[in-house]
This record gives C-alpha cells, structure tokens and sequence, in this order.
C-alpha cells in the first residue's frame, strides 16, 4: 500500500480536541455493528470534511483501524486541502473500472488511519454511486477496517449522499449554527431515513461561543467556528 503524507492545516484548540474527542466516544458506543458511517450536511462549507477526517484520526489513535473514505466524486477538495502529493487514485476511477481496488488504498501519516481519495470529478456522479461495484467495494473493506468514515456532498444540493446512505450503516448530520433552519435539518434527516440509513446524531458546528455564554460554558461539545 503506497502512503501519502497529510497536512493538517487546522490549529487545534482545547474546546475543538474534546468536541471530536466527545464525538468520538459516542461512535465507539453507536453500537458494534456500526462500521460504515456516512458524514454529510445540508449545505456546502458546513465542515463536513474537517469533522470527517478529525473523527477519523481519534478513531485511529484508539487504535482502530480506520478508512477514511472520500465518496465526493463530484467536487472533492481533500487533496488540494490537505496538501497531498503524488499521484493518486481515487474511487471514481474504480467505480468506472480504470482502477482495482488496491490501486485506491492508501496508508496516511496518522496511526491506523488509511484513506480512498474521490479520484478525478466525473461528469455522472450519481450513477457511478449507484452501480454494484460501490456495494461490492464497501462489503469488501468492511472485513479489514473497524471503522469507514464516508465523506458525502450536502444533501441539500444534491442526492449523492442519500444514494451512498443506503450502504452505510449510519450517519452523522453536520449542521451549521444560525445557517440551517430546523426544516432544512429535518428534510435531511428525513432523506437519510428513507435511505433506510440510522441517523446516529448531529453535530452543531461553527458555534460563536463568545456570543452565547451558555454555548461557552458547554463548548467542548461542539466545533469551533473556523471553516472545516
């Protein structure tokens, strides 16, 4: 398995360390059988990818073995984002038979954690997500990791995330403070649920902490409110 070094730009800060790390043990007490967790939101730039890839890394550092999966086929930023260089293959180019499967498989610099990049944007996203391979795929890692940590597109854009939902056997909703209506929040929970998908629970990111003195007492339960 070839390694491809991820840099982090994100500084971390206490209150954000305990909200991952609060994060992280409620998935390791989501239930034995939850393995395959989707990660979208509803609008786009509300810190999906960050949050995936934080839980991803506490994951690891428990000592699972994690994938950290991206399935953005349509408009992934994660190598530009994470300064990744080299070469990659990604998931669009196995779905589209250019790739096998050890070809998308990469180790990372963190501990147990390895990562599926989306690969180049395609121009019929959805119906790749939907063809037999994506099931075969996933049914397949499932044996060799602990945990797989799917980043998907908002689904409020587009219907990526409802398609890969019905793979995954549950998903944590990222939902950005004072930007999502509670009827935006409910739509989505409510496609996830008609994927047959068990919403675990959702995350309220980018709190202005300094604005709610209740929020800045509780921080560490959410995400900061940098751009994830």
């Amino acid at each position: 398995m070839e390694r491809r070094e991820i840099i982090d730009p994100r500084k971390m800060d206490y209150y954000y360390e305990e909200a991952m790390k609060t994060l992280r043990t409620n998935v390791l007490y989501s239930g034995k059988d939850v393995k395959t967790i989707l990660i979208t939101s509803y609008f786009p730039n509300e810190g999906k990818s960050d949050i995936a890839m934080q839980l991803a890394k506490e994951l690891g550092s428990m000592g699972k073995r994690v994938l950290l999966f991206d399935a953005d086929i349509r408009k992934s930023a994660m190598v530009r984002r994470y300064s990744i260089e080299g070469e990659t293959k990604g998931l669009s180019q196995y779905l589209s038979g250019q790739a096998e499967v050890k070809d998308i498989l990469y180790a990372s610099n963190y501990k147990n954690m390895d990562i599926v990049f989306a690969g180049p944007t395609v121009p019929n996203p959805s119906e790749l997500l939907e063809e037999q391979a994506l099931t075969i795929l996933l049914k397949e890692l499932r044996k060799y990791y602990h945990y797989i940590i799917i980043d998907c597109p908002p689904l409020g854009s587009v219907i990526d995330a409802a398609i890969v939902a019905k793979q995954c056997d549950g998903a944590i909703l990222i939902i950005e403070s004072e930007r999502v209506s509670y009827k935006e929040a409910q739509r989505a929970q409510d496609q996830l649920r008609k994927a047959d998908c068990k919403v675990l629970g959702a995350v309220l990111n980018k709190v202005d902490t300094k604005k709610d003195k209740y929020y800045h007492k509780y921080s560490y339960y959410y995400a900061d409110k940098k751009k994830g």
